[in-house]
């Protein structure tokens, strides 16, 4: 079995009303990385919210008082904080300078996926696209690609450091139920439901490092099941969730 992962070089910096799939498609010619139904593409949020315009100037935003506090409490820019609070549902966790907060999307991650690194200047972030999923799905339509991953890094209970996960997905299901299959000892499974989209999203981040600043990346060699997909169906329902 074998997965070939080969990240897209010098593609430009994407800004707002961009034609992103133009962009993509130009490269992989160049690159000679011809794309078709047999490649998945993950593409990284950061460039998606650029494109599409969900980059705010914090300029613009006037603090309320919570987010005032706390940022004074904890050296925080208050602008920020109260873009954070904005981009959320729910606070989960504001303690010790972390914020940890529900999307309106339903996502649980740090800073509600606000996000300032690579923008230009220090009075504008990024916040995550509007419908991910809808923008993975113009892309695939758009590139003609089996299938399109919006990824972006999240942390992880109990472990340290980010991994990039699905939070747009389209072409794919995003996930893979064994239950009721059997193990090789021929015991039957129950509880086995592997994060496909995740699996995806994390080997294509390996070549995502910002440093290096390679936001897409063309996945072959990877049997999926094809299906219209959705990131939605990665988020676990608060009933079983023992974090929340």
């Amino acid at each position: 079995m074998r997965i070939e992962i080969v990240a897209l070089s010098n593609l430009p910096e994407v800004r707002r009303g961009d034609d992103l799939a133009a962009l993509i498609r130009d490269r992989a010619n160049k690159e000679q990385q011809p794309i078709d139904r047999s490649v998945a593409l993950a593409v990284a949020q950061k460039i998606v919210s650029k494109a599409e315009g969900s980059v705010a100037d914090l300029r613009e935003i006037q603090p309320s008082p919570l987010a005032r506090s706390w940022a004074s409490e904890w050296g925080k820019d208050p602008r920020l904080v109260e873009l954070i609070l904005s981009q959320s549902r729910r606070i989960l966790k504001m303690d010790r300078g972390v914020l940890i907060t529900e999307t309106r999307l339903g996502h649980v991650c740090a800073n509600a996926g606000v996000d300032q690194s690579n923008v230009e200047g220090d009075d504008f972030a990024t916040v995550l696209p509007k419908d991910p999923d809808a923008s993975a799905e113009r892309l695939r339509k758009e590139l003609g690609c089996g299938a399109v991953i919006v990824t972006d890094t999240f942390g992880r209970p109990w472990r340290e450091g980010l991994v990039d996960v699905a939070i747009g997905v389209a072409g794919l299901d995003p996930l893979e139920d064994y239950r009721g299959s059997a193990d090789r000892r021929g015991r039957k499974l129950t509880g086995t439901i592997v994060a496909v989209a995740d699996q995806l999203a994390a080997a294509a981040g390996i070549l995502m490092r910002k440093p290096v600043g390679c936001p897409v990346v063309l996945l072959r060699g990877f049997a999926w099941k094809a299906a219209q997909g959705s990131a939605r169906a990665l988020i676990r329902i608060p009933e079983q969730d023992l974090f929340r």
